[in-house]
């Protein structure tokens, strides 16, 4: 038997809520371990693990040590034995990259704070004719008193910004994604990649601003290309178009699709294809003119920093199985936040985005973090034990969408292109791959949807591949779709 292929779908976890092996109430590092065979059921291939380092906030984007694991989550062991159980299983590891600030207990920023220090040019500091008043890009207060001086950060006082004039900050990073290569990461989430030099709102869409982010990204690529030249980097970059985003698939492999994001949930919410096809037509060729031919993409739903897919669509379990189907008919490598695949709920602040993944139907089972209280909303039924057994429930979905990727190669590795829809509650995409081409439809709707295939200049589909759902026919040239369904045609 041959082995199956990658589905190319990666899975973000917050270790802290993920599973706890050792009764503290907080997720560690062997926890993930533990769950890397339910992963495997799921067909991700691969994982992305929020900040890992020691850090004194419960999410953990102020770095004190980037050498270290906190040590509420483990050892430098209990990495690496993840990373080779991981990798057993075919199953890649990235890890948050927090790079543009460090935290403010972090012993450079404490050396820092003495001006005759070397370290103190590590940090940006607010001079006689600096406007204290400034606000970040970030909507926040961009300077922060450290007795009589001011530094930057853009986020918040705790999480000062590194300053990448310096050549030895710069030789410093590298170093540090050196390090954690060779324990056997496969690459990076980088973490406000945008906001090395885009720190105020003056510097966005300023093309100095933007050549110095990409001169840093690509000696930052060079650098962890003499380690492994197969390194992965998909960077957080938050625009709102896809033509601001198509640039940074220079330097890096991919980057999150905001935009793309919101318009997934708003065409499922609303059961209409509000120009998706066009839209994703327009998305695929900007990205494509600068990184080449294969479709470089991070399409996700939601993640750690915003509502939960299954709240921003009101608890409508149809319209989530909608969101899912289109997600994981994609191009690029789709991304799926933890807890998603159960419909978990949650709304701000960002702790309550971050809830304890629900293993059992009780919260207090073994293994479950409690280091915050669940929602309410999230009962029993929104759990693995439970999911598992029901054979219509969203994990079952989530888990036959992802493993269709890997079972078509034209869903995983094929180009795209829109179909001429034929209603507007339909919305379709052709998938080509050199072993064929594939239409995906997705009916958004309640009511059953008919189409046309006898599309002038377009292949002819005669065959139901795959579907979400039973029910699905063609008669003649005439594909009729039941309600909320989706399906593959060869």
């Amino acid at each position: 038997m041959t082995a199956k292929a990658p589905s190319g779908v990666w899975y973000e976890i917050f270790v802290r809520s993920w599973y706890d092996t050792n009764g503290d109430g907080i997720g560690d590092l062997n926890g993930v371990t533990a769950k890397l065979d339910y992963l495997k059921s799921l067909g991700v291939s691969g994982i992305w693990l929020m900040p890992i380092n020691p850090s004194p906030s419960h999410h953990g984007y102020d770095v004190t040590d980037y050498y270290g694991i906190n040590p509420q989550y483990g050892t430098l062991a209990d990495f690496r034995h993840l990373l080779s159980e991981a990798h057993q299983r075919g199953i890649k590891v990235i890890i948050d990259m927090v790079i543009n600030h460090s935290g403010n207990e972090n012993r450079w920023f404490k050396a820092a704070l003495d001006p005759k220090s070397p370290y103190h040019d590590w940090y940006t500091w607010a001079n006689k004719y600096t406007d204290l008043a400034s606000d970040s890009v970030t909507g926040s207060t961009a300077w922060h008193a450290a007795g009589n001086a001011h530094y930057l950060g853009i986020f918040a006082p705790t999480m000062p910004d590194l300053n990448y004039d310096n050549p030895a900050v710069r030789a410093e990073m590298i170093k540090v994604g050196r390090f954690w290569l060779k324990q056997g990461v496969d690459g990076f989430r980088l973490d406000a990649a945008r906001h090395i030099y885009e720190n105020f709102a003056w510097d966005v869409d300023d093309p100095a601003a933007q050549a110095k982010n990409f001169a840093w990204w690509n000696q930052y690529r060079r650098g962890l290309d003499a380690v492994n030249p197969h390194t992965y980097l998909v960077g957080e970059v938050t625009r709102d178009r896809a033509s601001e985003l198509a640039p940074w698939l220079k330097p890096l492999d991919a980057v999150f699709n905001f935009p793309l994001a919101k318009q997934l949930i708003a065409a499922a919410k609303s059961e209409r294809n509000l120009g998706l096809g066009p839209t994703l037509d327009r998305t695929y060729a900007a990205y494509e003119a600068v990184g080449g031919a294969a479709i470089k993409d991070a399409p996700f739903l939601s993640n750690h920093d915003q509502e939960r897919v299954m709240s921003q669509l009101d608890d409508n379990p149809q319209h989530m199985r909608t969101a899912a189907a289109m997600l994981l008919t994609l191009p690029g490598e789709p991304y799926i936040y933890y807890g998603e695949e159960l419909g978990t709920q949650g709304r701000k602040p960002d702790p309550d985005l971050r809830q304890p993944m629900r293993w059992q139907r009780s919260p207090t089972a073994q293994g479950e973090t409690t280091w915050e209280a669940g929602n309410p909303a999230n009962g029993a039924d929104v759990s693995v034990a439970a999911e598992q057994t029901d054979s219509q429930s969203l994990l079952h979905l989530y888990t036959r969408l992802i493993h269709w990727r890997s079972e078509v190669p034209a869903l995983r590795d094929g180009g795209f292109r829109a179909y001429p829809e034929a209603s507007d509650h339909l919305v379709a995409w052709e998938r080509t791959a050199p072993h064929g081409t594939v239409l995906v439809v997705h009916n958004l709707s309640g009511q059953t949807q008919t189409m046309a295939l006898d599309v002038p200049g377009r292949p002819h589909f005669s065959r139901v591949l795959k579907q979400t759902g039973p029910g699905a026919t063609i008669r003649v040239d005439t594909l009729s779709v039941p309600a909320y369904t989706s399906v593959v045609l060869q």
